[in-house]
C-alpha cells in the first residue's frame, strides 16, 4: 500500500511548538494580545499580525520550532512497523514552502534520528490532492482539514489526525478521522 505522510502536526508536534512561540512572540516582543482565534490550527490565522510581523517571527524562530519539534507518540514506532510490513511511505507536506532551509534541517534530521525510511519526499507541496493522485496513493495522513477535504473529494482515502474531536469535517467512504498513531495504525490493518 502506498501511504502519503505529512510532517507537521502528523509525524512532528510543530503545531505546539509554534503555539508556544507565537503566544511569547506577541507577548514579549510585540508587547501585546493579538490573539483573534485561538481555535484556528496555523498561527498565522490565530494572531492579527501584520505581513511585517509574520514574517519576522518566522526568520526569528521558524528553524528553532523546527528543531525542537518533538515527535507525536508513536510516529515513529508506527511508521517503521508500516515500513517492515512492507508498505510505501511517502512525504507530502508543505513543508519548506515558506522557508527553504526546513528542507535539509529536516533531511538531516531524520537520519540523524533513523527515520530516514521514506521512499520519496514531496516538499512545498501546496495541492496535496494532485500528488495524491500522481503517487496513486491509496491513504494519506494529514492534519489540516482543508486539505483532508480536497483528498477525499478526489475519491483518495485520508486519515485526519486530530488532537481532539470536533465538528469541521464528517467521516465518509474516503475520510476517516483518528485521534492518534494506534488508530491510524488500526484503521490500515483493518483496511476499512
Amino acid at each position: 500500500m502506498k501511504i502519503g505522510v505529512d510532517l507537521d502536526g502528523v509525524v512532528f508536534d510543530t503545531e505546539k511548538e509554534f503555539r508556544v512561540y507565537s503566544e511569547l512572540y506577541d507577548m514579549l516582543e510585540l508587547k501585546r494580545n493579538s490573539k483573534i482565534d485561538n481555535k484556528a490550527l496555523r498561527f498565522q490565522e490565530r494572531f492579527n499580525w501584520t505581513e511585517e510581523e509574520t514574517m519576522k517571527f518566522l526568520k526569528k524562530y521558524h528553524n528553532q520550532i523546527v528543531i525542537e519539534a518533538s515527535y507525536l507518540p508513536g510516529a515513529k514506532r508506527i511508521l517503521k512497523k508500516l515500513k517492515e510490513e512492507g508498505h510505501e511511505l511517502i512525504i507530502i507536506t508543505a513543508r519548506g514552502g515558506i522557508n527553504k532551509a526546513m528542507i535539509p534541517i529536516t533531511e538531516g534530521r531524520l537520519k540523524q534520528e533513523e527515520m530516514d525510511i521514506f521512499n520519496k519526499y514531496y516538499w512545498a507541496t501546496e495541492n496535496k490532492e494532485q500528488i495524491c493522485k500522481k503517487e496513486k496513493i491509496d491513504i494519506m495522513i494529514d492534519d489540516f482539514d482543508k486539505n483532508c477535504h480536497k483528498i477525499s473529494q478526489e475519491k483518495i482515502k485520508v486519515i485526519y489526525l486530530k488532537d481532539a474531536p470536533s465538528n469541521e469535517l464528517k467521516e465518509n467512504a474516503y475520510l476517516k478521522i483518528c485521534y492518534n498513531w494506534g488508530e491510524i495504525y488500526r484503521h490500515i490493518k483493518e483496511g476499512k
